[in-house]
Formats: structure tokens, sequence, C-alpha cells
């Protein structure tokens, strides 16, 4: 009988996949632990292998398509088969396990209330109003958004947490009022009265009253011919989710941003001298960025105000110093985390940092390794900035920016 394949869980943070491309297409043969598809978090990529050798049946879902974890994305059984329905309750018995990734393996934790099942979770009831995750009800009762008014992007147009946040941000600031009576249902209007342009109850009580705008037809003479000009890149996954959080971090922080220069003639006579010691000690290939990285972690324990987060309305101090670093991708800056980097050696810690690094790179790094840092550093100097301002990570309180190394003259 055929044997639904499963959407695998990506740590326990992720609640939805992108498919990104499909390496067996219906009629292919494929072997138990072959490759199947790549899919795509929104922070990095993974191969899904089948947990079941036969012939591919079917497809549930297509490349770009977005599907929750642990949801049926293909069929595997005989040739000519039948393809089951995904996720009926008649092939309950026939789900194959969800196949991990090739790199790196999954946790073993599992959080049921922030992932949908295939058998169901979230999905609309009567009289309950559209369907939407679990975490996207309660990111909507956090931003005061009427979830049951928007758009879903997920699967068959469910409602996810990027959906709410979307639409929180497309609207204008409230007021704690506003933003309750807007969490109930009330129309938001595009503008308020309010400080710096805030909307108010009132102004949503004027909206309320107001008759709904007719949308102008679309459509113009050559639009099409425009159209084909240009290309569209939809905002996807990791681009869309930095984007999101840099406008996060903008939005609820007050950014204060201070500039300083350090004299790095020691800095480059010791790197030479690492690039000089004997290869057993495993430190030739340390870089300034890994100087830089180790400089920052060790004293940062004492200044236990910047190795700090924000949770909710106390900000929580740490002694361990959970460092991450920006890495440039294809998809955009990815922030991996060096555990308990202030107790690392000089060798040890940039050892895991080439590590992280490189899986971040190839979009094969777990999630659960880009969450729970303390303090991050961004390095801007291999591509020649000598100054920029960098965002909070939030909900960080701190962060470092490092620019490119350049001469000056000094007063002797």
């Amino acid at each position: 009988m055929a044997t639904e394949i499963i959407m695998p869980r990506q740590g326990q943070s992720v609640e939805a996949c992108t498919i990104v491309r499909w390496r067996k297409q219906p009629g292919d043969s494929v072997a138990a632990g072959e490759l199947l598809c790549e899919i795509e978090t929104d922070k990095a990529s993974f191969e899904v292998e089948s947990t079941a050798a036969g012939t591919v049946l079917a497809h549930f879902a297509a490349e770009g398509e977005e599907v929750p974890v642990l949801a049926p994305i293909a069929a595997v059984g005989e040739p000519g088969e039948e393809p089951p329905a995904p996720g009926s309750p008649a092939d309950a018995a026939h789900v194959a396990a969800p196949a991990p990734a090739r790199k790196p393996p999954e946790p073993a934790a599992a959080d049921a209330a922030a992932v949908p099942a295939a058998s169901g979770a979230g999905m609309a009831a009567p009289g309950r109003g559209p369907a939407a995750s679990p975490r996207a009800r309660r990111r909507a009762a956090e931003l005061g958004v009427d979830y049951a008014a928007l758009t879903g992007s997920g699967p068959n147009g469910r409602i996810i947490e990027r959906d709410v946040v979307a639409a929180a941000q497309a609207r204008p600031a409230l007021t704690g009022a506003a933003r309750a009576a807007a969490a109930a249902g009330a129309p938001v209007p595009a503008g308020g009265s309010g400080i710096g342009g805030r909307v108010t109850l009132a102004d949503m009580a004027v909206a309320a009253a107001a008759a709904p705008a007719t949308a102008a037809p679309s459509g113009t003479p050559g639009a099409t011919a425009a159209a084909e000009a240009v290309q569209a890149v939809p905002i996807t996954g990791v681009r869309k989710l930095i984007s999101e959080r840099m406008q996060q971090s903008l939005r609820d922080s007050a950014q204060l941003t201070m500039h300083a220069t350090a004299d790095a003639e020691a800095l480059l006579a010791y790197r030479a001298r690492l690039k000089a010691s004997p290869e057993p000690l495993g430190l030739a290939g340390v870089t300034i960025n890994d100087l830089v990285l180790y400089a920052v972690a060790r004293p940062l324990p004492q200044y236990p105000e910047l190795n700090a987060v924000v949770a909710g309305d106390r900000i929580e101090r740490h002694r361990a110093v959970q460092l991450g670093f920006a890495v440039d991708t294809g998809r955009g800056l990815v922030v991996p985390v060096i555990a308990g980097a202030d107790g690392l050696s000089i060798a040890a810690l940039a050892a895991r940092a080439h590590e992280l690094a490189a899986a971040t790179q190839a979009g094969s790094i777990s999630p659960d390794l880009l969450h729970g840092g303390t303090f991050t550093v961004t390095n801007l100097g291999s591509l020649g900035v000598e100054s920029f301002t960098p965002i909070l990570n939030l909900p960080q309180v701190a962060i470092l920016g490092v620019g490119a190394l350049a001469l000056k003259p000094v007063l002797a």
C-alpha cells in the first residue's frame, strides 16, 4: 500500500517549510534514504530523504509552496497504484516517519503547541474563523491584529505567523486602546490624529462610521508590456525574516550608536605570530575576525548590562556568553550562535566559528543553532566598510559593528 512522506520537523521553532526543488518526480523510482526534495525554512535549507522505497506516485505540494511540518508532501508505492488523498484518515497507518535532513540531525524534542500536525491542527472549525496556526493566533493577540480579516500565505490559504507580523507592520502605529479595538475587529484607518501620527480610539470610531472606499479598477494601457520589463522576485524565507526583524528592531527599540577607533598594530602582529605557529597548535588558520570574537567574548561577562536580552518587561543578564556573529549568505545575513564562547580557547573558538559559518553558508545549519544569542558581532571590514550603523539583533540589548582596518596619521 502507498506510503505518505511527511514534511520533517526542522527545529522546535519552525512551523512550516517551503519546497524549493523536487529531486524525484511522479513516476520516478526512489529508494529509502534517497534524496527526494530540497526544502527551506525561514533560516536554512535542507535535503529530505524518502523514508520508503518504490515509485513516486504523487506530489502533494508544488515547488515554492509552503507546507506545515508533519504534513504529507508526497506518496510512494507500487507502479500504477492510486495515490492516497493527502492526510486521509484511511491512510493514517501508512504514513512514513518524517525523513530527517542530512545535515544536521534533528532535535528530539517536539513543540506540539507550536507545530500544526497533519491531522488538521490549526485548521478552521465551524464558527471559529479562518484557518490559522497556533503561533499566528498568539502573535495576533500580542500585536492586536484581527487575523480573521487576513489572507493567509500558507498552504490552502492557512494564516501563519508571518502573515500576522506583515499585517501589523503595514498599519500605522496604534495607541494601547486602539490596538485592543483592532484585535476585536475594528477597522484601522490609514493615519491617525495622535502623537506621531498614532491611531487613537477616536480615529477608529470615525473609520468605522465611514463608508468603505471603492477600489479603483486595475489595469492600464501598456501595463502588460511594463510588467514584462520588470522581474518580480518574491521576498520569502530568510530575506523576508530579515526584513521583518530589522523593521521590528527599529520600531520597538531605542537605537543608540557610538563610534570609536582602536590601534590594531598589536592585533596584526599577533595574527602574524599565529600564522607562523607550528601546525599541531591549530592556530595558523585563526583570522582577524576570530581574534575580534575572542576579544569580545572573554571580557563580556564583566559587563553584564551588555550581555543581556529583553524578556517582556524585564532585562535578563547572562553570565555565559552566547556569541552570535553575522554570516553573509546568498540569501542574506544569518547569525549563528557560539555557545559558551567566553570559556573557549582561541583555537576552539575559531574552529567553532568556522564550522558554523560553513554550515550557514551551505544552508545546512540547524535552526536551533540560530537562537539564544546574548550578544552579536557583525564585521564588514572584509568589504572595505570603515564605519556603519548595525541594527540591534532583538531581543539582545547590544551589538558590535566592526569596520575595516585603515591607515591613519597619529601624533608622535
